[in-house]
């Protein structure tokens, strides 16, 4: 038995649908094995900017940081997207988030459920048995450096940086994920061109002088992405830095047949924080039929890592996985041969989950 704060931090758009399913399957969960999970809630992103007019208000941080686990939702909102003037952003309290908590680890596990085979665009027969980790390095890269205009604001500029020390925290923390799995690691960089990346290349290989029991690959970034639609299984554990892990981790997520489906746990030296790794979908928003499946898997992440508590983390697990053996879909992972009454909407395959835990 434990006792366990956590925070929902729900953000924008179909954030606050799906994290509200995650926290019911937290509540089942403590029920099921004795725990006692209290919780509190806080803003980010355009709720935060319009309530207090700060993306992450410091009340908000304060509250992460006392938390024991963060369960996140999304941020983001369409009144941004197509004003690059904005001053203020929904984003930047999320970066900020990321930056304060020291949370320069982010875990995306890319495994297909057999059952969703048909769900990709991906022929199944590359599909099945795809299974990677991949670890992105979260706080530095073009995301945290200097940027900025010049000549008039006709020129534009983002420069990206990294330190060894913030390629080797990232590559050890892969290294041993990889010695707890299949013992293959990939680092993805572009070192033929970028200097950030040569470093990057440099470190990583003095790293692996301590791990020679794991294999490893270097790999450009754009091999990387070719192969991971073209031979998905012969990946499993990847590291790469912040803008190519941003973008092959989207890429990937047609392993897994949809972005409702991949979780993912951002971590360093303190709260971690677990979240869905799609967007806030303002399109969708209010209408019930967002996915909440990688909000529970992202709750099952927090669980096994944060708590430690792997037998609860498989639970939840295992509770997807029946329902999507029993013929359940949302209407992004659903396909022909869907049955109608089978197609459910947030709340509902929520609620499937919940029954077989």
């Amino acid at each position: 038995m434990a006792s366990k704060h956590i925070l929902i931090v729900p953000g924008d758009g179909i954030g606050q649908e799906v994290t509200a399913v995650g926290k019911k399957v937290l509540d089942k969960i403590a029920a099921k094995y004795g725990h006692t999970f209290t919780y509190d809630e806080a803003l980010i992103g355009h709720v935060a900017i319009e309530a207090t007019g700060n993306p992450l208000p410091d009340e908000s941080l304060e509250k992460m940081r006392k938390s024991d686990a963060v369960l996140f939702g999304a941020v983001g909102h369409p009144k941004y997207d197509n004003d690059p003037s904005a001053k203020v952003r929904p984003e930047q309290g999320l970066l900020k988030m990321r930056k304060e908590l020291g949370l320069y680890a982010n875990l995306r596990p890319i495994k297909l459920f057999d059952e969703l085979l048909g769900a990709s665009s991906i022929k199944p027969e590359i599909l099945k048995g795809a299974d990677i980790l991949f670890f992105r390095e979260l706080t530095g890269d073009i995301y945290f450096g200097e940027k900025g205009r010049k000549n008039n604001g006709d020129t534009a500029f983002d420069i990206a940086e990294y330190s060894r020390y913030e390629v080797e925290r990232i590559a050890r923390k892969a290294f041993d994920a990889a010695r707890t799995r299949r013992k293959k690691l990939c680092s993805v960089d572009k070192a033929n061109v970028i200097e950030t990346s040569r470093l990057w290349r440099e470190v990583v290989q003095k790293v692996a002088l301590d791990y020679p029991d794991v294999e490893v690959e270097h790999q450009f970034v754009d091999a990387t992405a070719m192969l991971l639609i073209k031979d998905p299984r012969r990946f499993d554990v990847v590291v790469t830095a912040n803008l190519f892990g941003d973008i092959l981790t989207d890429e990937a997520s047609q392993i897994a047949g949809s972005m409702g489906m991949l979780a993912s746990a951002s971590i360093g030296d303190g709260t971690g924080v677990y979240e869905p790794i799609h967007g806030s979908a303002h399109d969708i928003t209010g209408k019930g039929v967002a996915n909440p499946l990688a909000s529970i898997l992202s709750a099952a992440l927090l669980l096994d890592i944060s708590f430690g508590m792997k037998a609860e983390s498989e639970t939840v697990i295992s509770a997807v996985d029946k329902v999507l053996k029993a013929g359940f879909r949302t209407r992004d992972i659903a396909d022909a041969q869907t049955a109608a009454d089978k197609i459910l909407g947030t709340a509902a395959i929520g609620e499937e989950v919940l029954k077989h835990i």
